[in-house]
């Protein structure tokens, strides 16, 4: 079934529409719903799809003829092109009688197999293909550092031929939201925090059953799609995939720091750094410093960024063994009196993804945004804001608390004085996220302060 993506799709279609030659990049993590993107896009139009193949350039130079071949629905007797530049010559040939759509999926695996290949389109475009209004290629790939570099980037050869570019991402709650009618909004909260918004995960996800049994079905049981699917993606992104697994788990079990994540694996912090580069870049780590500090901030620490990654190595690992023996319900036993907790850091996505939803209507038009931690000298304590949201001088400062009580004025009362510690902010606002609503005493203290607002969970949807 085909979800969201309907700006993106919207977008591609526009281009199409366009009379003249394009050439589109569509990258994003695997599961992303790329590859579903496209085929939504091209069911009602002529196209030649080809896959790359982590093989020899002669193995994907044979598939790609019989993809070409298979438009005029003659793939399995196809004969073999002499080369990519003759293929790609005679799909122009083809375009020139009607519009053709020419997909090249998981390029970087094609581009690996014959190097030429970039340096071969570059030619042809400029050239040949450019002067063609009926041919629309898309160049589409999962690896994120070699499409944002070998592709997009100023030193590839195909650098400033692309006529558009699609950096497809996970879906936000809002998003989440929308594609469940039967969920509770806590339940969607839910399913967002152990999806991570990935397409492909949220169809695992029936929301005619409870969220327990959602997670018992795909996560606690050895049959479960998402029991193996951490391991699954190291495997077939990484040469070294126990390093890496070793790498999640340390930070996912609370080392946050280069020297404390080297320690835990049993490597120095250089190859620390260069492995954890590596997940930054597939979407699975983020690194993270405190909102207005320097990148380059001694602050830095790092965190689980993908959703069921984070979900899956703070309570698989330690249920494992139960799995295994067909223990589910025992093992939701042990995860369910944590999952609220759990769901506690999730809600401070979801209020930035409020705040992106809302963004027109905010008092500050913010640039960017984080959380902030540092010292308070008068009182010799580390202390942390959940949501600074800024641009030059100004700022909304958020906190978030996803607990089954209201709220007090005591959250909104240790925000103000918290803001006190940001000093390089001229004028700030005040947002106070609750899953259960708000005291009668937070409700008046708000009252008095018009940069103060209380959002209720439920209003947020």
């Amino acid at each position: 079934m085909f979800i969201g993506r309907n700006s993106e799709l919207q977008q591609l279609n526009t281009l199409y529409k366009q009379d003249k030659f394009q050439c589109v990049i569509i990258w994003g993590r695997r599961r992303v719903g790329k590859t579903t993107l496209i085929n939504e896009f091209c069911k009602d139009k002529t196209a030649i799809y080809f896959t790359g193949i982590e093989s020899t350039a002669k193995d994907n130079l044979e598939n790609f003829s019989k993809s070409i071949a298979a438009i005029n629905g003659s793939s399995d007797n196809a004969p073999v092109f002499k080369d990519f530049r003759s293929a790609l010559i005679n799909i122009n040939d083809l375009a020139q009688k009607q519009k053709i759509v020419l997909i090249i999926d998981e390029y970087p695996y094609l581009a690996l197999s014959y190097k030429p290949i970039s340096s071969v389109l570059q030619e042809l475009i400029d050239n040949t293909l450019k002067a063609n209004p009926n041919l629309f290629i898309i160049l589409c790939g999962s690896s994120m550092s070699f499409m944002e570099k070998q592709v997009l980037g100023y030193q590839s050869p195909l650098y400033g031929r692309r006529t558009a570019q699609f950096h497809i991402k996970p879906f936000n709650f809002y998003e989440v939201a929308s594609y469940y009618k039967n969920f509770s909004p806590e339940d969607i909260a839910a399913v967002y925090g152990i999806t991570g918004g990935i397409p492909l995960y949220m169809s695992f996800i029936n929301d005619k059953l409870s969220l327990k049994d959602n997670i018992i079905n795909n996560f606690l049981m050895p049959s479960g799609y998402m029991y193996e699917e951490p391991n699954n993606l190291l495997n077939q992104e990484l040469r070294e995939p126990a390093i890496y697994n070793a790498i999640i788990r340390a930070v996912a079990t609370g080392s946050s720091k280069i020297s404390e994540i080297a320690s835990r694996v049993g490597i120095d912090n250089a190859k620390a750094s260069n492995y954890i580069d590596k997940l930054i870049e597939l979407g699975i780590i983020e690194k993270e410093t405190p909102a207005g500090a320097p990148k380059s901030s001694r602050k830095t620490i790092y965190g689980i960024k993908d959703g069921m990654f984070r979900f899956w190595y703070k309570f698989i690992p330690q249920n494992n063994i139960l799995i295994q023996r067909g223990k589910a319900e025992t093992a939701w036993q042990n995860i369910e009196p944590q999952f609220s907790d759990y769901i506690g850091k999730v809600f401070e996505d979801i209020c930035a993804d409020y705040l992106w939803e809302n963004y027109e209507s905010l008092p500050v038009s913010y640039q960017q945004i984080g959380r902030w931690w540092g010292t308070n000298p008068k009182l010799k304590r580390e202390e942390e804001i959940d949501i600074v949201a800024y641009a030059d001088n100004k700022a909304i400062l958020g906190e978030c608390k996803w607990r089954n009580e209201k709220t007090d004025k005591n959250v909104l009362e240790t925000l103000l004085e918290r803001r006190k510690l940001l000093t390089h902010f001229d004028e700030c606002y005040y947002y106070i996220f609750s899953k259960a609503g708000f005291t009668k005493s937070c409700i008046e203290l708000a009252h008095a302060d018009d940069k103060i607002r209380l959002i209720n969970f439920k209003e947020m949807l």
